[in-house]
């Protein structure tokens, strides 16, 4: 699988962004998809991943209620809305794709495959 991720960019605390990672190469329906991210001076985090079919979705809690993940399989698309962003939500994000169960979903260590990153800063 081959993931690509846009939309990153230079934001104000307060500001929404919407992340999308394309994907290609193993159908996409049989994925799980994730978005993580990696602050600077900080571990990878898990931010939120959802099932094949849309159905189940989980998040951390630092950006339930402020993020929304959601794909598109007609399009072979996830995407991750941000709100209220934080100067705190600077990093570099990613999607990534894992196979098995969504039970791990949450563990940044499942996904077999990641896109190149997209980086986003919140910054007055």
């Amino acid at each position: 699988v081959q993931l690509q991720a846009s939309g990153g960019g230079l934001v104000q605390p307060g500001d929404s962004l919407r992340l999308s990672c394309a994907a290609s190469g193993r159908p996409f329906g049989h994925n799980i998809m994730g978005w993580l991210r990696r602050g600077p001076g900080k571990e990878r985090e898990f931010l939120a991943a959802i099932d094949r079919t849309g159905g189940r979705i989980t998040y951390t809690n630092d950006v339930k209620g402020r993020f929304t993940i959601s794909r598109n399989n007609a399009k072979a698309t996830v995407y991750l809305e941000m709100n209220s962003l934080k100067p705190e939500d600077t990093a570099l994000y990613y999607c990534a794709a894992k196979t098995g169960f969504f039970d791990d979903a949450s563990r940044s260590s499942e996904y077999n495959y990641w896109g190149q990153g997209t980086q986003v800063t919140v910054s007055s």
